[in-house]
């Protein structure tokens, strides 16, 4: 019995020998959960946690958070609030509201994208503490970044405390690109005034919009202050892109299957607001594809060549779209290829410039635009000037010197706010 015993432990060791092997860290990164849970979870001891989450908000080695703590005896898992697209990202249209409740390890799962995107007071009144473990993109119009600011507002009017377990930013920690939102097209796809690629973790971003008083003022005209813990990271640096943390890429959306989906987002998803372009959604490279029934593939080489976008290699192709913009139907295009190592990589830039090139070579399908995703592309860019100058037929390049000059401004600003080197 005692070797039969014995076996059982050999085989049940050199399993779990053989699944840790898998993950290999060259800079040891450790998320913000790694590191709650190599201290025993103890800023969580004896209170009541709701857990701000979704099935990408996972430790190091894809153990969700949602289960460490809802098998921690140390704290109480009351709720998971889930955002945009649900808990399991299932919710595949962007905008798509969610209100159903779910259950998951056995606490109620709520919406964050539905009736309510902003945790009401009926939901936190017998909680202690709430976490906050979402992987962001690095892309402002993302609306997990909305989430958080609207989970900070919550917690600062009901003097609930508020962990953020930090997430690395896919597109490293050096990348900036993008204008500052006009103060007038504050909204769930533009919370916030920083640029449309800030560079920043969500914890430092958090520390931000604390130390800022960009939250809502109080009855006093006073900003409300959110009561801020941020658990960093260990191990990781400004300079590394996602593929430097050697961790696994869990998809926080169904079109981020990728994290080259993600560099191609920040680079074209401004396009895709006009419904003009296809930009990949609707085949299986979401955001790496540019395609038109009429698309001029020689003259867009041409003029690329003499207006290169560094980082960015444009692949001849033909695309059939299995649903979305020209369904069903082959249109020819370019696939985007990215090499986000290259020191000059500016993908809203180089949006800018690519939404410049293809109004010139396709008039007629820039020739009516749609008031409604005019407006919508307002609000996720917070330009009015990008909007003016495509209605009136100007040049985009001028918004270049603006973005750069922004760019500017939030580097200093952010300064104080960073939490790595």
């Amino acid at each position: 019995m005692m070797v039969r015993y014995l076996k059982i432990i050999a085989v049940f060791w050199c399993c779990t020998a053989a699944l840790f092997a898998q993950f290999v860290f060259r800079y040891d990164t450790k998320l913000g959960i790694d590191v709650l849970q190599e201290q025993q979870f103890r800023p969580l001891w004896h209170k009541r946690i709701a857990l701000v989450a979704n099935y990408a908000s996972r430790d190091r080695f894809l153990i969700p958070t949602a289960q460490s703590l809802a098998e921690c005896d140390s704290c109480d898992l009351r709720m998971i609030l889930a955002p945009e697209h649900g808990y399991f990202s299932l919710a595949q249209r962007a905008g798509e509201k969610i209100d159903t409740v779910d259950t998951l390890y056995n606490v109620p799962v709520y919406s964050l994208y539905g009736t309510h995107r902003r945790p009401p007071k009926e939901w936190l009144d017998s909680i202690d503490c709430v976490v906050f473990d979402l992987q962001d993109i690095g892309i402002r119009s993302y609306t997990y970044l909305a989430t958080l600011y609207n989970v900070m507002d919550a917690c600062a009017e009901y003097r609930i405390p508020l962990i953020v377990l930090d997430r690395p930013n896919p597109l490293g920690g050096l990348l900036i690109d993008g204008n500052l939102p006009d103060s007038m097209y504050a909204s769930f796809v533009n919370p916030i005034p920083v640029p449309y690629i800030h560079g920043c973790t969500f914890g430092e971003l958090a520390r931000m919009i604390n130390g800022e008083g960009w939250l809502p003022f109080d009855s006093n005209a006073i900003p409300r202050l959110c009561s801020l813990q941020v658990i960093p990271m260990q191990g990781w640096e400004r300079w590394m892109t996602w593929e430097d943390t050697d961790l696994r890429w869990i998809p926080t959306s169904p079109h981020i299957p990728t994290v080259d989906a993600i560099r191609g987002a920040a680079t074209v998803g401004i396009l895709g607001e006009l419904g003009i372009i296809g930009i990949g959604i609707g085949t299986t490279l979401p955001f790496q594809a540019l395609y038109h029934p009429q698309f001029p593939q020689s003259l867009f080489a041409e003029v690329l060549a003499r207006r290169p976008a560094p980082g960015i290699v444009f692949v001849p192709a033909q695309f059939t779209p299995f649903y979305g913009l020209f369904a069903h139907q082959p249109v020819p295009g370019f696939l985007l290829q990215f090499l986000p190592k290259s020191q000059r990589f500016a993908p809203y830039s180089a949006g800018i410039q690519i939404l410049h090139i293809l109004r010139m070579l396709l008039p007629d399908a820039f020739r009516n635009l749609n008031e409604a995703k005019l407006k919508q592309l307002q609000k996720v860019t917070g330009s009015r000037q990008l909007v003016e100058r495509l209605r009136s037929g100007e040049s985009l390049l001028p918004l270049l010197q603006t973005i750069q000059q922004d760019v500017e401004k939030f580097r200093l600003l952010r300064q104080q706010y960073l939490l790595y080197e």
